[in-house]
């Protein structure tokens, strides 16, 4: 397992493809790839954390976060975008490994909690969230940003 920087972008494409496969939702993943230097610049960033599980070359794993800094005191939250394991490689824990290394990589980001959500009926994600973390019972919309159609992509969680 290993954090992606700016020079891992055909590792970055492969964790999109496998998030695509995963969530069974190769379109989103795959119809506007994002360009090198995007990719570069964002995994360069430094509120954004791409963790991705190997299995020699191959991306079998993954994990996408974004760090928010505060405003009412100098620390950070982590919000966990999207969390995903190959079919293969399920049950093994590497979601769990995946969420530990980011809770060693929040400690140096000054992050002081790390959330994340989860579908209702996505079993295996919430299973996982709630052996690691606090449940929390919330609502969430989608605001639609003007000229654009709201978006029917959203944070996906499947362990």
């Amino acid at each position: 397992m290993r954090a992606l920087g700016p020079q891992d972008d055909a590792t970055m494409r492969a964790m999109l493809a496998m998030f695509g496969t995963a969530f069974d939702d190769v379109a989103t993943f795959s119809q506007a790839p994002p360009g090198r230097a995007y990719l570069g610049r964002l995994l360069g960033s430094d509120t954004f954390i791409a963790l991705a599980a190997l299995n020699g070359d191959a991306v079998v794993g993954g994990l996408a976060a974004y760090v928010l800094p505060k405003f009412e005191q100098e620390r950070s939250e982590i919000y966990i975008y999207d969390l995903a394991v190959s079919d293969a490689h399920r049950r093994q824990g590497i979601a769990t490994a995946l969420i530990m290394e980011l809770r060693r990589m929040a400690v140096t980001r000054g992050a002081y909690v790390i959330f994340v959500q989860a579908d209702l009926g996505d079993d295996p994600a919430i299973a996982l969230y709630t052996k690691l973390g606090i449940r929390e019972d919330v609502l969430h919309f989608d605001i639609a940003v003007p000229g654009d159609a709201p978006s029917t992509s959203k944070p996906r969680g499947t362990a």
